[in-house]
């Protein structure tokens, strides 16, 4: 657990274990304390790199500022320097995997890998308006949690997990009804409003795994098959019964899929 300075601000992160460096890079509402769950198997092999982003966790808050996620792009930048790696594993889930595919068309050479999970490389209308209604509701911390929770999970494991997900409500909206954490919010979906890299991409050359999921109603399936589509060294993997939040519902396979693109090395096969 430890802080570097950014410019004026201060960053959160933590480090765990060694062996490979794997950054991750959060969803917008999420935090290094997202992660917990998952430290013991990701730090078992690599060097888990967990951090908050500006406007997240324990990092800095910018209030009264205006900014787009190149920002955020400096900040990871920043991190790297700090701790003194030549080349990581980036991933990068929903907000963060729009920073780390800015990430990579910027700094591609401190890359080995890429992995990006239930992400988008444009806020098409359909997001844009979603992002909207978060920001409308934000300063009721209710409406805050009504507009913002159900679409992140499917609707089967919505209603599976009733005691799940009354347990986290309980915890979600007293933060939700904290304007410190929401004004934050409201900055960090402005500064994906216009967030469009669909045009640039196929520049991204480092191998990349992408995951989507069936149920995901807020970055659909189609973005990831338009991401397969673009970036030329990529892989693609669909999680089956699965909303945005892939990391809960299917974490056993959600760490597969993590552990095996960054561990795999040397798999090659010569055919004929």
């Amino acid at each position: 657990m430890a802080t570097f300075p950014f410019k004026d601000y201060s960053v959160y992160y933590e480090s765990y274990g060694e062996g490979k460096p794997l950054i991750i890079l959060n969803g917008i509402m999420m935090s290094t304390v997202s992660w917990q769950s998952f430290v013991k198997s990701f730090s078992q092999y690599n060097r888990l790199i967990l951090v908050d982003m500006l406007d997240q966790g324990n990092s800095s808050k910018l209030p009264g500022q205006s900014y787009d996620q190149s920002l955020q792009v400096e900040v990871i930048k920043a991190l790297i320097d700090h701790l003194r790696l030549s080349k990581v594993y980036l991933f990068g889930i929903s907000y963060g995997g729009e920073v780390a595919m800015k990430f990579a068309l910027k700094y591609q050479e401190r890359l080995e890998r890429l992995l990006l999970f239930n992400t988008t490389a444009k806020t098409s209308p359909w997001l844009r308006e979603i992002g909207y209604a978060w920001n409308k509701a934000a300063s009721d911390g209710q409406a805050y949690y009504s507009t913002t929770i159900p679409t992140i999970y499917s609707p089967q494991f919505f209603s599976r997990n009733a005691a799940w997900i009354e347990q986290r409500k309980s915890i979600l909206l007293p933060l939700f009804s904290n304007p410190v954490f929401t004004d934050a919010m409201v900055r960090l979906t402005n500064s994906a409003e216009y967030h469009d890299v669909s045009d640039e991409v196929h520049n991204i050359h480092v191998p990349t795994l992408i995951v989507g999921c069936e149920n995901d109603y807020i970055t659909p399936l189609a973005e990831q098959h338009f991401l397969a589509s673009q970036v030329p060294n990529s892989q693609m993997v669909i999680i089956p019964d699965s909303g945005h939040a892939s990391m809960y519902e299917k974490p056993y396979l959600f760490t597969s899929l993590v552990l095996g693109y960054v561990l795999a090395d040397h798999v090659t096969f010569k055919i004929g």
